[in-house]
C-alpha cells in the first residue's frame, strides 16, 4: 500500500507528522483500543497496554507494551510503530516526552462529552476510518439524546484506603451531567475523602465504581451506617469513564441505574 506524509493537530495542539495510513499502530489507553477495534483495525493494531481488556481476543494475542502509567519502552521499540495513540489523563507525560522523540504520537485529552466525540473523528481522520468514525459518532448521539434526567444528588467513589471521589474536571463528572445529577464533589479532579467528609456531603446517591478500584458489595456497608439515607450502588466504570465506542451503550446503561 502507499504511503504519504500527512500532519494533523492532536487534542493538546500538537503537530503530529506520520505515514498515512498507518500501518503499526500502537494504542496506550483501553477506551481507545476497543475503538480501534471498532474501527475495524484488527490487522494495524500491533500493541496495547496490559489494560486494554476489549476485546478480549485482542487482550489475547496482542503484544503488551507494559500499564498506562509504566509503559516498555524497548518493547515498543521493536514493534517498530508508525503511530502511537495515547491520552493526556491516563499516561504519564515523561514516558509519553520520550515517545515523540522518535515516533508520530497522537494524544487526546477528554473531559467532556464533545471532547470524545472530536477524539473518535480524529482517530478515524487518523486511521483512514472517517466514515466508520462518524457512523460511531451517530449511535452516541442517538443514544444520549435518550438519556433519562434524574434530579438528584451523587458521589462517585473510585478508590478507598484513602476513599477517593472523581470532581469537577473529569469525564466521569461530565457523564453524571449527562443523566441531570449534582455531582457533590466540587473541587478538581479526584480528591481524598474521610468518612466525615462523607457524611456532610450526604449524598441521595453514591456510586461504587468497578474500575480502577474493584468495588464489592461488602464494601458498600462500609459506609451504609455513615450515610443512612443514601442509596448507594454499584456501577460499571466502564461506562463512566471509557470514552471510545463503548459510549454507544452509555445511555441505557445509565437508564437502568434508577
Amino acid at each position: 500500500m502507499s504511503t504519504l506524509q500527512k500532519t494533523v493537530i492532536d487534542q493538546l495542539g500538537n503537530e503530529v507528522k506520520f505515514n498515512y495510513p498507518p500501518q503499526r499502530i500502537i494504542s496506550l489507553v483501553p477506551s481507545q483500543t476497543e475503538l480501534l477495534y471498532d474501527l475495524e483495525l484488527e490487522e494495524r493494531v500491533v500493541g496495547i497496554t496490559k489494560f486494554c481488556e476489549r476485546p478480549s481476543r485482542w487482550h489475547q494475542t496482542k503484544t503488551k507494551v507494559g500499564g498506562t502509567k509504566k509503559l516498555q519502552l524497548k518493547t515498543i521499540e521493536a514493534l517498530e510503530p508508525d503511530l502511537i495513540i495515547g491520552n493526556k489523563e491516563e499516561n504519564e507525560k515523561e514516558s509519553i516526552e520520550i515517545l515523540q522523540l522518535k515516533y508520530p504520537v497522537w494524544m487526546s485529552d477528554i473531559v467532556t462529552l464533545d471532547d470524545a466525540l472530536w477524539m473518535i473523528n480524529g482517530v478515524g481522520e487518523l486511521t483512514g476510518s472517517l466514515e466508520k468514525s462518524r457512523a460511531i459518532n451517530n449511535k452516541i448521539t442517538q443514544a444520549f439524546a435518550k438519556v433519562k434526567k434524574h434530579k438528584a444528588s451523587v458521589l462517585y467513589l473510585i478508590w478507598r484506603n484513602p476513599w477517593m471521589g472523581a470532581g469537577k474536571g473529569t469525564f466521569i463528572d461530565a457523564m453524571l451531567d449527562q443523566m441531570g445529577l449534582t455531582n457533590v464533589l466540587t473541587t478538581s479532579r479526584y480528591p481524598e475523602l474521610s468518612a466525615e467528609q462523607i457524611q456532610v456531603l450526604n449524598p441521595d446517591h453514591v456510586f461504587f465504581s468497578s474500575e480502577p478500584y474493584p468495588f464489592q458489595e461488602n464494601h458498600i456497608f462500609e459506609l451504609k451506617d455513615i450515610i443512612p439515607h443514601s442509596k448507594l450502588t454499584l456501577v460499571d466504570g466502564q461506562f463512566f469513564s471509557w470514552y471510545g465506542s463503548r459510549l454507544i451503550g452509555a445511555p441505557g446503561y445509565f437508564n437502568t441505574l434508577f
